[in-house]
């Protein structure tokens, strides 16, 4: 038995954290910037939509510190090993959605995103995700190009109603 008192492990700065921070601060203070080259804070009001800008700039840079702060004193929980996969399948449904979006339309783009979305989450049924993504993608274009006449693409689907 040891007579010398146990030394906790110092643990190493977290870089991931660490660089995430500083994405945080650059964004911030990007938007800060912005903002005040947009003329800042609205004289007649104390609140408006130029004041906003300025809270959530000021929220990230908080983040940032916070972050920061943790980061470099090793708080952080070790992280699980990544699966790249899942992520492969997310990013390509994105990929094939941007590319679709305006030959084939909204719902069916959209529905092949949610497909490949489910199917990174393990759901293999695609018999089933693929059209439930399609009538659901298609009831988000009927409400917003119909109800709130925003512009979604359209396509053969939608050019149906």
């Amino acid at each position: 038995m040891s007579l010398e008192a146990e030394q906790p492990v110092a643990r190493r700065p977290d870089r991931a954290a660490l660089l995430i921070a500083l994405v945080l601060a650059v964004v911030g203070l990007a938007i800060g910037w912005s903002t005040l080259q947009a003329g800042g804070v609205a004289a007649y009001t104390p609140v408006g939509p130029k004041t906003v800008p300025f809270i959530v700039a000021a929220c990230l840079i908080g983040l940032a510190l916070w972050t920061a702060v943790e980061a470099w004193r090793g708080n952080f929980p070790e992280r699980e090993e990544q699966q790249t996969a899942p992520i492969l399948w997310v990013v390509g449904g994105l990929i094939v959605q941007m590319l679709t979006i305006k030959t084939i339309g909204f719902s069916l783009a959209t529905g092949l995103l949610f497909a490949a979305t489910a199917f990174a989450f393990n759901e293999r049924r695609l018999w089933l995700t693929l059209p439930f993504g399609i009538v659901f993608s298609f009831a988000v274009w009927f409400i917003f190009a119909r109800g709130l006449q925003l512009s979604l693409p359209a396509g053969w689907l939608e050019r149906l109603v």
